[in-house]
């Protein structure tokens, strides 16, 4: 117990270290800005439908934090606590498949790996989802090896839980149906699962029903139609790309190496993690949608792999079972401190953190312009955060009028001229961050600004290197 409480430190620390010394970035506004309506802020609740693209189930807990009032760092402490949380349930998971030493490992190497300790310092539904997944999977680990069916109806509520967290979460349903299919060995009678699935589905109906109470039911339509059709955001080598690092080659390597050198050893508990792993992996892979903290879910199933290696692998060697250990930790604590101690730079990847001179961006024009005004931006992303911090109206210049081309959340603006000419749009906020993903529109609406006259009133500055760049720059436009 000892242990886990120095681990749980050692995470805490990471996760609350300097939390609020950037703002929000858009997801993180718009969930910040969905429970902050969901609490009945005054100020708030006109720039943020309560109903957008997801389930409410995290933005309702947040919103009991936001009766006292709204506070970005406020709202980070929950996923933090979500995150913690995790951490805690894997140690108890690993404890049950491989021996309490196996589930220390795993919820230190979960604690402070990278990858879920930036994804759990955001207001991002991906650490909550991934504290239902590893709830879901303990019930499931229990019913294998104890057969008591109360398991598999829990397993089936903690899998709708995640689903009222993010509606994707249904991937980790088709994770659990391949691993039982696979191994026969286990035998699920068709009560048990008839009645585990009707729990689930009960669960995840709070949803939809509540969106047809509210007069929404086209809503949740709507967002799947976008997705669907909407074009890539990333490239097919991504993930590749960004998330082995953030997840750690330790633990990838141990994780793979124990594959082989425990192979004779192998249970049905491996079955389950590899489904658990390849089944969110395969079908994030194939989504036309990619986002950095969507495979956060998988993290504490290689945690777990990777223990199994570190503790099973050396039975004969204790000191080299713990120098694989410690250098694990090492090699990911290390990263995690760089990673929320690093200066705040120019260059923005979504979902790894907030986004640098946004707050004070928007308290600018909290503070300076005028009530009622109305904003354009480049994209969606400066949009949210001029609503949040801003609490101006503002309008995306990049968002298409095609309704099958855009987030069904986001009004388009029609007609940017006969808009500026009438007055309708009085201020243009330009950004770095969007003008580096969409060249276009960013030339677009700087064609706006020399147009209608644009007067610069406001610039937000970062020191990079050794010289100092405008990322955000607010102006004024006159009819």
């Amino acid at each position: 117990m000892r242990t886990l409480v120095l681990i749980l430190a050692a995470g805490a620390l990471l996760r609350l270290w300097a939390l609020g010394a950037v703002g929000f970035n858009s997801d993180e506004a718009v969930y910040a800005g969905q429970a902050a309506s969901i609490a009945g802020d005054d100020v708030l609740t006109p720039l943020f439908p309560v109903f957008r693209a997801h389930p409410l189930l995290f933005q309702t807990t947040l919103s009991l934090m936001f009766l006292g009032g709204v506070s970005d760092v406020g709202a980070r402490l929950l996923p933090v606590a979500f995150g913690l949380g995790t951490v805690v349930l894997t140690y108890l998971l690993g404890k049950r498949m491989y021996g309490p030493r196996a589930g220390l490992v795993a919820a230190a190497l979960l604690a402070v790996m990278p990858y879920h300790v930036v994804v759990t310092r955001q207001v991002l539904l991906d650490g909550p989802l991934t504290f239902s997944a590893v709830l879901t999977a303990y019930c499931v680990t229990r019913f294998c090896l104890d057969g008591g069916r109360r398991w598999l109806h829990l397993a089936g509520a903690a899998l709708g839980l995640a689903v009222l967290t993010k509606e994707i979460a249904v991937v980790l349903a088709a994770a659990i149906v391949v691993f039982f299919l696979l191994r026969r060995d286990i035998h699920v009678p068709w009560r048990t699962a008839a009645t585990s699935a009707a729990v689930s589905v009960a669960i995840m109906a709070a949803y939809p029903l509540s969106l047809t109470l509210a007069g929404r039911g086209g809503t949740g339509q709507n967002y799947l139609w976008w997705q669907l059709f909407r074009r890539p955001n990333h490239g097919l080598a991504f993930y590749l790309e960004t998330v082995p690092l953030a997840i750690g080659p330790a633990v990838l390597l141990l994780a793979t190496a124990g594959m082989w050198l425990l192979r004779s050893r192998g249970t049905w508990r491996e079955t389950f993690l590899l489904c658990w792993i390849l089944v969110p992996l395969t079908f994030f892979e194939l989504w036309p949608v990619k986002g950095y903290q969507y495979l956060v879910v998988i993290a504490p199933a290689l945690t777990l792999l990777a223990a199994r290696t570190a503790v099973h692998a050396f039975p004969a060697w204790p000191p080299v079972r713990a120098i694989v250990t410690v250098t694990a930790v090492l090699s990911l604590a290390i990263p995690s401190w760089l990673a929320i101690t690093a200066p705040p730079s120019a260059a923005f990847l979504a979902g790894a953190g907030g986004v640098p001179k946004g707050r004070e961006a928007g308290q600018w024009m909290r503070a300076n312009l005028p009530e009622g005004a109305a904003v354009m931006t480049i994209g969606p992303s400066m949009a949210n955060l001029v609503r949040f911090y801003g609490n101006r109206k503002s309008y995306a210049l990049a968002v298409s009028t095609n309704p099958l081309r855009r987030n069904p959340s986001y009004v388009p603006i029609d007609n940017p001229d006969r808009q500026l000419r009438q007055g309708e749009l009085n201020y243009v906020v330009w950004d770095t961050y969007s003008a580096s993903r969409t060249p276009f529109y960013s030339q677009q609406l700087m064609t706006y600004v020399h147009r209608y006259r644009g007067v610069l009133l406001h610039t937000e500055e970062l020191d990079v290197g050794d010289r100092r760049t405008s990322v955000i720059m607010v102006y004024e436009v006159r009819p």
